[in-house]
């Protein structure tokens, strides 16, 4: 088990290193195409500044994702469930390709409507989860806290890997926080493959997409040479929670990924505290008593005063401690 937990942290090293020497010509290709981002009129007004920052990152870290695994195939050899794996990642890649190319060429930040994307994701979570189910080595998609949840269970998986792509994409808001984020999360859920005694080719590529998205944080950290996209986020998200439906550790991925969903949980209860006051005191009322200043929660601690970098330290930070909590869970057998 040690040597394929080395071997594992040499094939992220790999893919980190291909990021980073990539970065180079696939960010100058962006440039000269006009691959630029277009700001959200829902983001806070400092944010101004970095309208026409290039976009669609994600390539970068597709392009050291690959290379990882393509060392890890020739190397330790890829089962079904590492395949699995890298199909989620195109399928998921390819929508929010799409969704960064309509943003781009309308030249305003909406790209797929909400319905539309959410119909691709689930189509592709269907598909995934079907996948796994006649593919993966056992029957048995998933075990939670002992329980063990099979096909008929299969919609609730479906829910969970639409549910986190769409966490990552929301956390996609300040300079290097969902790539930062994602990379500890990966590394943490990476490790406890190998601290629980699983598929050691699960552990190999979930090491080198956070080897893939550190080295993405080369160009991203603030100020953002160019962001990651939908390309990028989106993908991150659906293989986070495929990973752990693979592992039969959706417990795992969701202590260590936690800062994703308090993002997610704080645009709900804006939204619904909105709604209520909204209700009973009269929109007025409603747009000057929010629940926060703006959501997600990191554009909250932006608006109280906090710099750009000092959310995402802080952020990332709470998540090396949860990655931290997943690696000994897993290593005392709670999945």
């Amino acid at each position: 088990m040690q040597y394929g937990v080395i071997d594992g942290l040499g094939i992220g090293l790999g893919a980190c290193a291909v990021t980073i020497l990539s970065g180079v010509p696939i960010l100058g290709w962006l440039r000269r195409n006009g691959v630029r981002q277009n700001v959200s009129v829902d983001a806070p007004e400092r944010h101004a500044a970095k309208q026409g920052t290039p976009t669609m990152g994600g390539l970068m870290v597709s392009t050291g994702f690959v290379a990882g695994v393509l060392l890890w195939a020739a190397l330790g050899g890829m089962t079904a469930s590492g395949w699995i794996l890298c199909c989620t990642v195109a399928v998921f890649g390819l929508i929010g390709l799409l969704d960064d190319v309509l943003i781009i060429r309308r030249g305003r930040n909406l790209g797929l409507g909400s319905r539309s994307k959410l119909l691709l994701q689930f189509v592709a979570a269907i598909g995934v989860i079907t996948a796994a189910y006649l593919r993966a080595p056992r029957p048995v998609l998933e075990t939670v806290l002992g329980v063990s949840i099979t096909w008929p269970f299969a919609p609730l998986a479906v829910i969970w890997i639409v549910g986190l792509s769409n966490a990552t994409n929301l956390a996609d808001g300040l300079d290097g926080l969902t790539p930062g984020m994602a990379s500890i999360a990966l590394f943490g859920t990476g490790v406890s493959v190998y601290a629980s005694g699983g598929d050691h080719a699960l552990g190999a590529t979930t090491l080198a997409l956070a080897g893939a998205c550190a080295g993405f944080l080369w160009y991203n950290v603030h100020p953002a040479q160019v962001f990651l996209g939908n390309t990028g986020a989106l993908a991150l998200g659906a293989f986070l929670a495929v990973q752990g439906v693979l592992a039969g550790a959706i417990g795992t991925v969701l202590v260590a990924t936690a800062m994703f969903w308090v993002e997610t949980l704080s645009v709900i209860a804006q939204v619904l505290v909105f709604k209520h006051r909204r209700r009973r005191h009269g929109v007025e009322y409603a747009r000057g008593h929010r629940l926060l200043r703006r959501a997600p929660l990191h554009h909250h601690f932006e608006e109280i005063g906090w710099p750009e970098t000092r959310v995402v330290g802080r952020f990332c930070l709470i998540t090396l401690l949860c990655s931290g909590s997943a690696i000994i869970l897993a290593g005392l057998g709670w999945t």
